[in-house]
């Protein structure tokens, strides 16, 4: 039995429902909570005293805090972590929701990273928080690259792997660059990838070019570097955020907007990207971290919630969800995230 459920299972029946109203109240309304409007929101009579002298010990707990002495009571972020985990209720999508993100997720000939930005536009939408999408660099040996003339001096590169992921990336090409050079460029490059990860061909490739084997002219050559180092820039993975204002709304006071500034900085961070993606490759289904327990940004007031998605292996390749204030709606969030995860690796599978 882990500390939480200890610490919970200490609570007496009166002190849980006391302490599970309280929260539920505080969620909704972002106000402390006093003992006559918790003795309206119960499904038993207590009188005011008997409330707060609970009151008074679930803040001795560490569960509860209050800004004075005679104002009513918001949970700690322990008591939220506590909430969360043991007596939330946790609700369900409606169909709409459901349709909702399955046609934004559904978006055909895009690649997977376009497939991702979508979904965490609609997460954010729909939680009124910052969607997050963590997409870890491309592992999975290579079945087809190709390079696509777009004009105007760029072409597209479309990179299929084994397992039926599609990525694109938009490169600059030399003005005047003719078909038959994007064609050698190819096949150059399907001869020396497929079967095999970008990583494991790389060095390869960029060796036999700087000893002049590679036979290639001079424009082929410069679209193969290009094209390599489209996915240089990736190769400690994809953090795409959406909705970040969202995080600035309902901002009481000035240190909250340095907190959130810091988050955003931290975000930004390629050690906090390192940390992310570590944290999906171990998930396990929903990952909730609320305020300064969460031991990877460590910044109080703030949660995040994410869920792994999987390829047709059934193998964790990154995860999506939200971050928001810690007084966000769980009970409505946690299912969304969820869902769009699931939906997610349906559709790569």
């Amino acid at each position: 039995m882990n500390k939480q459920n200890l610490i919970l299972s200490a609570l007496n029946n009166r002190s849980r429902d006391i302490f599970k109203s309280l929260v539920d109240a505080y969620l909704e309304t972002g106000e402390p909570v006093g003992s006559k409007t918790l003795s309206r929101l119960l499904d038993f009579s207590l009188s005011s005293a008997t409330i707060r002298n609970v009151m008074s010990d679930l803040e001795s707990s560490g569960l509860l805090s209050s800004l004075h002495t005679s104002s009513g009571r918001i949970p700690t972020e322990r008591g939220l972590k506590l909430f969360v985990d043991g007596l939330l209720e946790i609700g369900s999508l409606e169909q709409e929701e459901r349709h909702a993100i399955e046609a934004h997720c559904r978006v055909s000939g895009v690649n997977l990273e376009t497939m991702l930005t979508q979904a965490s536009s609609l997460l954010s939408g729909l939680s009124k928080c910052a969607g997050v999408v963590i997409a870890p660099k491309t592992e999975e040996p290579l079945k087809h690259i190709e390079f696509v003339h777009l004009g105007s001096g760029r072409a597209l590169v479309v990179m299929v792997t084994a397992d039926g992921v599609v990525e694109n990336r938009i490169i600059n090409i030399p003005p005047g660059t003719l078909p038959a050079a994007l064609t050698e460029a190819t096949n150059y490059l399907n001869a020396r990838l497929q079967g095999r990860t970008l990583e494991e061909a790389r060095e390869e490739i960029l060796a036999e070019m700087e000893s002049h084997q590679a036979q290639l002219d001079e424009i082929s050559t410069r679209l193969v570097t290009a094209g390599l180092a489209a996915w240089a820039g990736g190769k400690k993975g994809v953090l795409i955020i959406k909705g970040q204002a969202n995080l600035l709304e309902n901002i009481q006071a000035i240190e909250d907007l340095e907190k959130i500034r810091n988050l955003l900085s931290i975000l930004e961070a390629q050690e906090s990207m390192t940390k992310l993606l570590d944290l999906t490759e171990n998930a396990d289904g929903i990952q909730i971290y609320i305020g300064s327990e969460n031991k990877l940004f460590n910044v109080s007031g703030c949660s995040m919630i994410t869920a792994p998605y999987r390829n047709s292996k059934e193998k964790i390749i990154g995860a999506i969800g939200i971050i928001g204030p810690t007084r966000m709606n769980y009970a409505r969030i946690i299912p969304l995230v969820d869902y769009t995860s699931q939906v997610i690796s349906k559709l790569i599978g």
